[in-house]
């Protein structure tokens, strides 16, 4: 018994060296749910102070760590209840990681009379990191409860088994040229998963590579946060781009990293100043005239083209208080363009200096000794210097400013364009022509007719080429004392421009009928390109008579201009060439179809019942007209024929018996052929197949020449005139076809048997006497083929 006992008193000694936040954590809870049943059972009457018991309920730490590999089971701890001394007990466990969800079957107790704990398999962490445990003491024999049970917590003890992550591996980003080191470029973050707050999670971060690495790292990154720095000024004409490989590891044993890739696009910023190409300009201006595009001034920026940085703004900064001056910019070639918008005097001014000004729509900016400012540097300057001349009046270029666009047929020796200038007071003066910018050497130029060719291929890599447009200037010079030059502009897109070009609003128009000098709207919309490049001028092509004639431009309103009628025009579709001109300086040629109709409510165009005069006949429909003429003509001959046979025996009538043949011999054995009859050959003259109509009713004599004479009046004239022309026609065509005789059959015209009483004309029989004795001589040798065929049809005539 002794011994039993010192046993006993040593095992609770070394329980009493258990961990005191264990036992804490075991006794609130008690406390808590037996305060709970305090205040059930006195139903809130009153508070009992609460009295401190003897723990019974005593465990040792329960280690357990994550990924442990084993071998399982694995002794975690042991638990101790003070009933077990004087019972003979069991203990039990259970609850999540034993026989609930999660890790169901992980723990267990291998010795339930000495409460030892095991662990069964490997526990990650991350996935679950604590267990909350309930442990039983039963009687071994009864299984009644021999106390409260405990709710125990276990914690997984971490290990360093995650490196930390990026949300992404790769990101892209862009700054621009004139970035701040202040200003952070970009910051990236990388998560742990291992237990928050220890060294395991703890993540700092390094910029492990830099591409490329011109004398040393551009950027820096700082550990802590993960935002990226610049250490020095960006320069994008040596780099533009840069990728930057981003460490982030953590403070764990083993230590785990991961990289993700930053690519930084550097974005042209304004660094440079555009820079005239000449320091002085001289210019040649007739007074009192108005001249657009009069110059047009060049300057060369090294930024990149098309960007705020790159893109010039022009001012006239000196000599233009009067405003008689403007300036805009070209956006395609970034040059600036003069215009003189009052015309100049000659009194007041003989000779002008204009100082022009050209800065960036973006601010200047500076670097120096790695330190970013903004530069009060921001323009420069070039002269142009102007001498007025005396009020003779340059020829001028229609239009002043010609756009064209590359054409597939533009080779070497073509023809380009021809561009004429006119003396504006309409003076006719000799003009000599002379190509003054052609910095290619693309054009010849007739320096009498103004004719453009083309000399050699155009070049699309010419360096004279900005945005695939070409500029070639020209210079009309008269022969005046002293000489005046005019000048015209030649804009060549080597690329598709259709979209830059102005259009007609509405390309047809239906219009009521009207008279002459009543105006008619045109309208022209903006091309996409340029959706605000209004107002517009607009010219009448006068490209024909008919255009001068009938259509005048009247008041022009900016968006539209008046179309008048010059005279009464009748009903019918009409085409106007126009050409319509924008600000920017492009222009087209657009045809505008006008319909003059009839309006039966005075609004509402409907088609006229009555062909109209403006109906035209197309080049098949003249064609048929013309074979019909032709064979009127040679019906008239053929009736002419067989009223000379008729006629030439006493004005007789033969009777066709029943079953005479009808089919006509037109070719003897040893007889010449029809095809060979020895005519005029320069005429081209055959002998033709005429067919003869067989008959057999008879014609009252008396009535028929009756007939006769009144036709022989008539238009015995018009037979003589056209008989030889509709045989040369005739008789040629046959001749063609000599060479196919044998191909052709011969044309059936009537069937034997009876045919049908004919009541026209056609049947009037006449008498040769009632001719002129001369007739058939001047006929001609055309005639002899024809003559022929009526005999071999009528020998009782011979």
């Amino acid at each position: 018994m002794e011994l039993l006992a010192a046993l006993l008193l040593l095992q609770v000694t070394a329980a009493n060296s258990f961990s005191h936040e264990i036992e804490n954590f075991s006794l609130r809870q008690a406390i808590r749910k037996k305060s709970i049943q305090w205040i059930d059972s006195s139903q809130l009457d009153s508070l009992r102070p609460l009295r401190r018991t003897k723990r019974t309920w005593v465990i040792t730490t329960i280690d357990v760590q994550e990924e442990d590999k084993g071998p399982f089971p694995v002794y975690a701890g042991q638990v101790f209840n003070n009933k077990a001394l004087n019972s003979s007990i069991k203990y039990l466990i259970s609850g999540p990681g034993v026989d609930q969800s999660p890790e169901i079957g992980l723990f267990s107790i291998g010795d339930d009379a000495n409460g030892h704990v095991y662990v069964h398999r490997t526990i990650d962490r991350e996935k679950t990191s604590t267990f909350q445990i309930r442990f039983d003491i039963v009687c071994r024999k009864t299984g009644e409860p021999l106390d409260r049970p405990l709710f125990f917590k276990i914690r997984v003890k971490d290990i360093n088994d995650n490196a930390p992550e990026f949300p992404n591996e790769e990101y892209s980003i862009t700054i621009r040229e004139n970035h701040s080191k202040d200003e952070p470029v970009f910051q990236v973050t990388a998560m742990d998963k291992d237990e928050y707050g220890t060294a395991n999670s703890r993540v700092s971060y390094s910029l492990s590579m830099q591409m490329p690495l011109s004398d040393g790292f551009t950027f820096n990154i700082d550990p802590t946060t993960g935002s990226i720095h610049l250490l020095r000024c960006l320069e994008y004409k040596t780099v533009n781009s840069f990728k930057l490989l981003i460490k982030a590891s953590d403070h764990g044993t083993p230590q785990l990293s991961s990289t993700a890739t930053v690519n930084v696009a550097v974005e042209d910023a304004n660094n440079h100043l555009p820079v005239f190409t000449r320091d002085n300009y001289q210019l040649q201006i007739s007074a009192g005239q108005q001249h657009p595009a009069v110059l047009r001034l060049q300057v060369q920026d090294e930024d990149s083209p098309n960007t705020p940085a790159w893109r010039a703004k022009y001012r006239v900064t000196k000599g233009n208080e009067k405003e008689q001056f403007t300036i805009e910019t070209d956006p395609d070639t970034n040059e600036g363009i003069l215009s003189i918008i009052k015309p100049l005097n000659y009194e007041d001014d003989s000779e002008m200096t204009l100082v022009i000004s050209v800065a960036n729509e973006e601010p200047f900016f500076l670097c120096k000794n790695s330190i970013l400012m903004i530069s009060s540097l921001e323009s420069t300057y070039t002269t142009v210097t102007i001498k007025v001349l005396q009020s003779q009046r340059a020829p001028r270029f229609h239009p002043p400013i010609l756009t064209v666009q590359k054409e597939d047929s533009m080779k070497p020796g073509k023809v380009f364009r021809r561009y004429p200038a006119t003396s504006p007071d309409g003076t006719p003066n000799k003009i000599k022509y002379e190509l003054a910018h052609d910095p290619g050497g693309w054009l010849n130029m007739d320096e009498n007719s103004g004719v453009l060719t083309v000399a050699k291929e155009f070049d699309q890599e010419s360096p004279y080429v900005n945005n695939s447009l070409y500029t070639i200037i020209v210079h009309a010079i008269d022969h005046g004392i002293p000489p005046q030059t005019g000048t015209g502009t030649i804009r060549l897109y080597l690329s598709d421009i259709h979209d830059h070009m102005p259009t007609l609003a509405a390309p047809s128009l239906d219009v009521c009928h009207k008279k002459e000098w009543t105006p008619l709207i045109i309208k022209a919309k903006s091309p996409l390109a340029y959706p605000h490049s209004g107002p517009f001028t607009f010219e009448l092509a006068e490209d024909s008579e008919d255009v001068k004639h009938n259509w005048k431009l009247g008041e022009n309103f900016g968006e539209s201009v008046e179309l008048l009628m010059l005279r009464s025009l009748p009903q019918g579709s009409y085409l106007v060439p126009i050409i319509i001109q924008d600000r920017q300086g492009f222009s087209t040629r657009q045809n505008q179809h006008v319909r003059l109709c009839f309006c039966p409510d005075g609004h509402t165009c409907e088609d006229s019942p009555v062909p109209q005069a403006s109906v035209r006949l197309g080049g098949g429909a003249i064609a048929i007209i013309i074979l019909m003429v032709l064979l009127l003509l040679l019906v008239f001959s053929i009736l002419l024929c067989r009223f000379y046979l008729l006629g030439s025996k006493s004005k007789a009538i033969v009777l066709l018996q029943e079953g005479e043949q009808t089919l006509i011999n037109y070719n003897e054995e040893s007889r010449m052929s029809l095809f060979q009859a020895n005519l005029d050959t320069t005429d081209c003259a055959a002998q033709p197949p005429v067919p003869v109509e067989a008959r057999k009713e008879a014609i009252a004599e008396d009535a028929l020449y009756a007939s006769y004479k009144t036709f022989q009046v008539r238009h015995l004239d018009c037979v003589m005139q056209t008989v030889d022309t509709v045989l040369n026609q005739k008789l040629c065509y046959q001749n063609t076809l000599e060479d196919y005789g044998a191909i052709y059959e011969p044309c059936r015209y009537a069937e034997e048997g009876e045919l049908e009483r004919s009541k026209s004309f056609c049947s009037v029989s006449i008498g040769s006497e009632d001719l002129p004795v001369d007739f058939l001589n001047t006929l001609g040798p055309k005639f002899s083929a024809l003559e022929e065929i009526c005999q071999k049809r009528f020998p009782s005539f011979n």
